[in-house]
C-alpha cells in the first residue's frame, strides 16, 4: 500500500508538471493580434464626384478656391491641372473663363463632374466722349441702337444659333460694321429652370455664341464684352412657355 500511494503521487507530479510546461509553451507562441486594415475601396460600386469653386466668378487677375470630393475611385483627374488626390482642394487662377473638369475612375465605372468660373475681363474704354446721337464715330443714344440691334434667342437647354438667330446676329454684326466707335456688352440670359450654377454656364455660352458669330462676321472682339445673368434676372416670371422662350435671350447693350 505504501509502494502504490507513492506512485499515485509520483504520478500526479508529472501530470502537474506536463500541464504547466504546456501553459507556459502556449503562452510563450501566442500571437499578436493584426493590426486593424484600412477599409478597402468597393470595387463593384461605381464612383462618385463632385467639384465645387468659390467663387464662381472673379475679375482677372483674382483666384479662385477649387474643392472636389470622389469615393470609390483609384484615379482622379482635373482638365488644365492633371491627376490628384481622391479629395481635395486647390487655389487657381484662371486667365479667361473655364470649364473645370474632374474625372474619377474606378473598378466599377467611371464618374465626372464639371464646375465653371467666369473670368470678367476688363474692357479699355474707347476714348470717346462725343455727345452726338447719329452713331456715326461715337456711341449714340441706346433708342437709336436697340432700333437697329435685337436680342438674340435660344431653344431649351441651348446655345446654338437657329435662323432666326442668326439672322439677328448677322444684322448687329452689320450695324457694328457701319458704326465703328461703338462697343456692346452682350448679357446672356436663361429661363428659371435649372440650377443657377448651370445657368451662369449656360448664359455665357449663349452670349459668347452670338460674340463669336460677330466676330466671324469681322467685329474686332475688343468691341464685344460679354456677362452671364444666369437665371437671375428674368425678363418675364409667369411659369409658362412662352415667357421661358422670352427670358431665354441674348441682350445687346452699349458698352459705353
Amino acid at each position: 500500500m505504501k509502494r502504490s500511494s507513492l506512485s499515485y503521487r509520483r504520478s500526479g507530479a508529472a501530470v502537474l508538471a506536463l500541464m504547466l510546461a504546456g501553459s507556459l509553451a502556449g503562452c510563450k507562441h501566442k500571437k499578436a493580434a493584426a493590426a486593424p486594415m484600412a477599409p478597402a475601396i468597393d470595387s463593384g460600386v461605381t464612383p462618385t464626384a463632385t467639384i465645387s469653386a468659390d467663387p464662381v466668378a472673379i475679375d482677372q487677375g483674382q483666384s479662385v478656391v477649387l474643392n472636389w470630393r470622389t469615393t470609390n475611385a483609384t484615379a482622379v483627374s482635373i482638365e488644365g491641372i492633371g491627376a490628384v488626390n481622391p479629395s481635395g482642394t486647390q487655389t487657381v487662377t484662371p486667365s479667361a473663363s473655364t470649364n473645370f473638369h474632374l474625372v474619377a475612375k474606378g473598378d466599377g465605372g467611371t464618374m465626372d463632374a464639371s464646375v465653371r468660373v467666369t473670368v470678367r475681363v476688363p474692357v479699355a474704354p474707347s476714348g470717346d466722349t462725343g455727345a452726338s446721337s447719329n452713331l456715326n464715330g461715337d456711341m449714340g443714344t441706346d433708342a437709336a441702337f436697340h432700333a437697329a440691334v435685337q436680342d438674340v434667342y435660344f431653344g431649351y437647354d441651348s446655345y446654338d444659333l437657329d435662323g432666326k438667330a442668326q439672322s439677328a446676329s448677322a444684322a448687329a454684326a452689320s450695324f457694328l460694321s457701319a458704326h465703328s466707335a461703338v462697343r456692346v456688352t452682350i448679357g446672356g440670359y436663361c429661363d428659371e429652370r435649372g440650377s443657377a450654377e448651370y445657368n451662369l454656364a449656360l448664359g455665357e455660352n449663349r452670349a459668347n455664341a452670338v460674340k463669336e458669330a460677330l466676330v466671324a462676321a469681322g467685329v474686332a472682339p475688343g468691341r464685344v464684352r460679354v456677362v452671364s445673368y444666369g437665371k437671375e434676372k428674368q425678363f418675364c416670371t409667369e411659369a409658362t412657355a412662352a415667357c421661358y422662350a422670352e427670358n431665354r435671350r441674348a441682350q445687346f447693350n452699349l458698352d459705353r
